[in-house]
């Protein structure tokens, strides 16, 4: 396993991050993605940390808070040392029937963070995620918000999920305007099948020094191998109870079935080969891998295993290719006498 610096810190978090909305499986949501009972998130939690993951990430919301409440058990069950793991949760989600009960608040970012202490059974919280963008709160208060929680101890650091490049930037802005903990990490969407986030976020995330933590990076199972293209699947699937995130499905079978002669040649699975190429690319931090099964955990987990040659990611990178969009072209083509220069001082 291999351990990655997040973002602009010297904290480092192993390159496979566990996911655990597959855990507790309450609300009518949840059910759709998972089941799993304390004894069976006692046995992932177990499997990823002797594999070398020393990160785990869930959310308030997950199964209506079941989610944080089984992982601390069974971090207190198993004996982890506090210092030996990653905690990382999310905050902005619907949590009660109240008015307040939700957003980036400082009322309810302060309630949150309390309640998911107490449901992790931890004296901190070593990443803590806004889980999404709120339009109708200034940045400025999550941002005092998520700082007031650095200086009182109950948070090391601050990250973001679901936000567009320029909210990030802007919350950068303010952060170093004001003398403000910035984010340090953005958790994303992000796979084969879904590239969007290379025309704006990834040239940020590089600019700036944020790391990238990777949600469903099998696109909801899709990139498992799975499904065919009319749908069906070989087996038991998240998509045909839940299907999401949204995919080009054309695009996407051309992928699996690029992936799939790359995944046979190297006896591997396809799904390993969809986590390799995530792990081959540059600004990725860490991916995060849910399961239901060990067996599949320990699947995504060989995928650390899986080399890309040159030719292999250019073939998957042809396949995979995004349709250029308007300012990108414009960059390539106003860009190119410059971006030769540069090359000529790199020789």
């Amino acid at each position: 396993m291999q351990y990655r610096k997040l973002g602009n810190t010297g904290l480092f978090v192993s390159q496979f991050c566990l996911g655990t909305m597959t855990f507790g499986g309450e609300g009518e949501l949840w059910s759709k993605i998972g089941d799993l009972q304390q004894s069976d998130a006692e046995r992932l939690i177990a499997r990823a940390l002797e594999a070398g993951i020393n990160f785990i990430d869930t959310a308030d919301v997950y199964s209506e808070g079941l989610s944080e409440r089984m992982t601390g058990q069974a971090l207190k069950n198993l004996g982890v040392p506090r210092d030996e793991v990653v905690v990382a949760t999310k905050v902005f989600g619907e949590t009660g029937p109240g008015v307040n009960a939700r957003g980036l608040t400082r009322y309810h970012i302060m309630e949150g963070v309390k309640a998911s202490l107490k449901r992790l059974q931890l004296d901190h919280i070593d990443l803590y995620q806004v889980h999404g963008f709120d339009p109708a709160t200034p940045i400025e208060e999550t941002l005092s918000a998520l700082d007031t929680l650095v200086q009182h101890g109950h948070v090391r650091y601050v990250g973001v999920s679901n936000w567009a490049a320029w909210q990030i930037v802007k919350a950068l802005g303010i952060a170093e305007r004001k003398g403000l903990n910035r984010f340090q990490s953005l958790q994303a969407y992000y796979t084969l099948a879904g590239r969007d986030l290379e025309r704006e976020i990834v040239p940020m995330l590089e600019s700036e020094g944020l790391g990238l933590m990777v949600w469903s990076p099998l696109a909801g199972g899709l990139l498992s191998g799975k499904y065919g293209r009319d749908g069906q699947t070989a087996g038991e699937g998240r998509r045909t109870n839940f299907d999401f995130p949204p995919v080009e499905q054309a695009r996407a079978h051309d992928c699996v079935d690029v992936m799939r002669s790359i995944a046979e040649a190297k006896g591997v699975s396809v799904a390993q080969i969809a986590l390799a190429w995530l792990l081959h690319q540059p600004a990725v931090t860490s991916v995060i891998v849910g399961a239901n099964r060990l067996d599949q955990l320990d699947d995504n987990i060989a995928a650390a295993q899986v080399t890309l040659s040159a030719e292999e990611l250019a073939l998957l990178d042809s396949v995979s290719q995004l349709p250029a969009e308007y300012p990108g072209w414009m960059f390539e083509r106003q860009g190119e006498y410059r971006r030769q220069q540069l090359g000529a001082l790199k020789r």
